[in-house]
């Protein structure tokens, strides 16, 4: 298979999604796509492994696209071989009571990764800049002073949300979470096969929802703000890279490559060493365990 370049991903410049492929398949057979996917996340669980002992880094995973893109299934796929004490997952719906009393970034800032560990947004902080900006009317539910009616909310408002959100990142960044950002990038047109299939198949009726078609219906406004959250916000220290989604077991291998590649840039990440104190004494210490 051809090497996967991170770089071709990543969004460096302004990016026009209509512009980018929304289908890879590497020439390659869903058999051979899923070996290999195999090899790198064995390659993923044995750097968290390090990355554990190490303690002063975090990874933050976080998962952005339309309905059936695919963000449930990659997350089971691509961290199969994790230590289940090495990631945790949070899927963020609708704000809770609790939630809403509180700003919009505290929910996720409660649920950010500690050091050692991977943390996976399903769905992320990034819903704030896009469902409620296709749909504005939700922002007066959070109770922001001076905003009363629709009309209020404007384009600063919007721009201040980027900025807030860009600072919130980079002092992540500044305190040792590595932030990847993934907009699993779906057709159109695949994403009604995926809603067909749902309503064909009785095991999965339960994925699908009436509400599925409103928003498909909201497919281009939403396309418009993902291309504008994305643009404004990926920056070196927090980058969002666009996967393109129509075959999930090509995005899931790019998303694990991807992964493998940046984080092969942390060479710091490393298994401490026992103290020389302990080193030292290393064949006394198995001489009494054995002597019991």
């Amino acid at each position: 298979m051809k090497k996967i370049d991170s770089n071709s991903y990543r969004v460096e410049k302004a990016a026009k999604l209509n512009a980018i492929p929304t289908f890879e398949d590497f020439g390659k057979s869903d058999k051979k796509l899923k070996k290999y996917l195999e090899k790198i996340r064995i390659e993923l669980g044995k750097f968290q492994d390090v990355m554990y002992a190490h303690d002063k880094y975090s990874v933050l995973i976080c998962l952005q696209g339309m309905d059936t893109a695919g963000k449930d299934s990659l997350i089971r796929e691509v961290f199969k071989d994790f230590n289940v004490r090495g990631v945790q997952v949070h899927s963020f719906k609708v704000p809770t009571e609790l939630e809403r009393s509180h700003d919009y970034l505290w929910r996720h800032y409660i649920a950010l990764p500690q050091k050692g560990k991977f943390g996976v947004f399903n769905r992320t902080h990034y819903e704030n800049v896009l469902v409620t900006r296709v749909h504005p009317s939700y922002i007066l539910g959070e109770h922001i002073p001076g905003i009363h009616t629709v009309e209020d909310i404007d384009e600063k408002f919007w721009e201040d949300r980027f900025r807030q959100i860009n600072d919130f990142e980079l002092h992540l960044a500044q305190n040792g979470t590595i932030i990847f950002k993934f907009f699993l990038h779906l057709s159109k047109e695949e994403q009604r096969q995926r809603l067909l299939r749902r309503l064909e198949k009785k095991e999965k009726n339960w994925k699908f929802s009436a509400g599925d078609l409103k928003e498909r219906a909201l497919w281009d406004s939403y396309q418009e703000c993902y291309e504008e959250a994305i643009n404004n916000t990926s920056k070196t220290h927090a980058p969002w890279f666009v996967i393109p989604a129509d075959n999930k077991e090509a995005a899931r291998v790019i998303v694990a490559e991807i992964l493998l590649q940046e984080l092969a840039k942390y060479t710091d990440v490393v298994e401490p060493e026992l103290d020389e104190k302990t080193k030292a004494n290393i064949e006394e210490y198995k001489k009494q365990l054995e002597s019991e």
